[in-house]
């Protein structure tokens, strides 16, 4: 006897009339929960490998600990996975799953693409056949791959996803590539020129076009108008008109400034990491290198540079909402360590009239850090996950590291830890659990998972969108 189907046209139209008479406002961040930190939270790590492997891990944050249990494991490149990005939930309808695309791009050229959900599961099953780990396992159906675009002509470098209609690529052939995520056309792509090589060995057997030139990251104001590029090879920054798709200008980086972060004469002094934030003063931008950052204003000139006490290699930078009206700088270093800075103009250190001449920039303050050796954690923090949890007075953050070591620690900070005091940086943070991924992590994206919904008949709608989002990316890549 066949299956009756539904029809999905009948359903829609009554989902968006009680949605009309609910006023339901969909959310705009994958990162925003919507419980309160006393019930329990689940949240979903992805972490990407030097296998090529993307595995996912669920998270039940309980007051003192976390239970961890494995989710999905994907093999999805040939090559190390460089980055991963994941798009705002969809919006919430009545009897159906709310999903969260996920995109991760490798050296192998491929970005692929996949369907996450975004509700807690229901059910945790343990493994009946014997193995090392005996973790537990999640089995989510709803968890589908949707293919792969291909694009670009190099290794992918970054990802990110501004809104859930666009998605924006930038690899190592100088492309950055906007993507619509209705049909998964690309829409337009702008092009960094060749960078000019000056000082190569004479016995560099490059090829002609082979030096190193690329995209290393964007990063796209909140505003979606205004993009910042950093690239191999250039000791500049460039910024990108999105309304209008071209270059707006080019920004080369002071010698002297550099020079503060210990970039020497013969160092690239390229720009690795570049992110937005916002002080008191207005929006701003930082510029990762190697060993240090550079803290711009809107206006393109240089507020402050950030350099950690114990020289060490950056590897990941991000800003994170504190407060309303106040913002951190967040860096995790080779030596095991994730730094809060304040970057406010009153927390910034004072320059005597001679190093105003030399052109010196004042230090950011340190306020706090996180992990080191004194709690026992010396490997690096390939990257890190913030992910606020609760209002008001009882606010605390959720933080997810991944090593390259394999190993995903949870830890919970307090609001109150961030306040900008006077004295030295303070050793904050406690560890809710760790789960060890037996890979090679390189990068980590995390979301806080809306509590979990039991539908009947979702599977069957489900199946019918993800052929169809299949065949497009299909036919897209032909």
């Amino acid at each position: 006897m066949s299956k009756r189907k539904r029809n999905v046209n009948s359903d829609f139209a009554a989902a968006n009339l009680e949605l009309e008479n609910k006023k339901i406002k969909p959310s705009s961040s994958p990162t925003s929960p919507e419980s309160d930190f006393k019930a329990s939270i689940t949240i979903q790590l992805v972490a990407g490998s030097y296998d090529g492997v993307i595995h996912g891990v669920t998270a039940k944050i309980l007051p003192k600990t976390a239970e961890f249990a494995d989710t999905f494991l994907y093999t999805a490149h040939n090559a190390a996975i460089r980055c991963l990005a994941l798009s705002p939930p969809s919006a919430p309808i009545p009897n159906k799953t709310r999903k969260i695309y996920l995109a991760s791009g490798s050296t192998d050229e491929r970005i692929h693409l996949y369907h996450l959900s975004a509700h807690a599961p229901s059910k945790t099953t343990v493994p009946t056949i014997p193995n090392i780990t005996q973790n537990p396992i999640i089995e989510n159906p709803q968890n589908r791959e949707l293919g792969a675009l291909l694009h670009h002509s190099s290794a992918i470098t970054a990802l990110y996803f501004p809104n859930r209609g666009k998605l924006l690529s930038s690899a190592e052939d100088r492309q950055i590539s906007i993507i619509r995520t209705r049909d998964w056309n690309v829409l337009c792509s702008v092009k960094s020129p060749v960078p000019k090589q000056i000082g190569r060995p004479s016995g560099d057997t490059a090829p002609v076009g082979g030096t190193p030139s690329g995209i290393n990251d964007f990063a796209v104001h909140p505003s979606m108008k205004l993009m910042i590029s950093v690239s191999k090879g250039e000791k500049c920054m460039r910024l990108w008109n999105l309304v209008t798709g071209k270059k707006a200008g080019v920004l080369n980086f002071d010698k002297s400034q550099t020079a503060q972060l210990g970039n020497g004469k013969y160092s690239s002094r390229e720009g690795r990491k570049v992110v937005w934030g916002s002080t008191e003063e207005g929006d701003e931008f930082c510029v990762g290198f190697e060993r240090g950052l550079i803290v711009y204003g809107m206006d393109s000139r240089p507020r402050c540079i950030v350099l950690p006490q114990t020289r060490t290699k950056i590897h990941q930078v991000d800003y994170f909402e504190v407060s309303t009206d106040d913002m951190a700088l967040t860096v995790s270093t080779e030596d095991g360590r994730l730094i809060f800075y304040s970057t406010k103009p009153d927390d910034l250190s004072v320059c005597s009239d001679d190093e105003k001449d030399k052109n010196t920039l004042p230090f950011a303050k340190e306020i706090a850090q996180l992990g080191g050796e004194t709690v026992g954690l010396t490997g690096r923090i390939k990257d890190f996950s913030i992910l606020p949890v609760g209002e008001g007075s009882i606010k605390s953050f959720i933080i997810a590291t991944a090593g390259s070591n394999g190993d995903l620690r949870l830890w919970r900070i307090q609001q109150n830890d961030l306040k900008s005091q006077t004295g030295p940086s303070k050793q904050i943070g406690t560890v809710l659990g760790s789960y060890m991924t037996n890979n090679r992590i390189t990068c980590l994206k995390a979301f806080i998972m809306f509590p979990s919904e039991d539908n009947e008949d979702e599977d069957e709608i489900d199946q019918e969108n993800y052929s169809s989002d299949s065949s497009n990316i299909s036919s897209n890549s032909d």
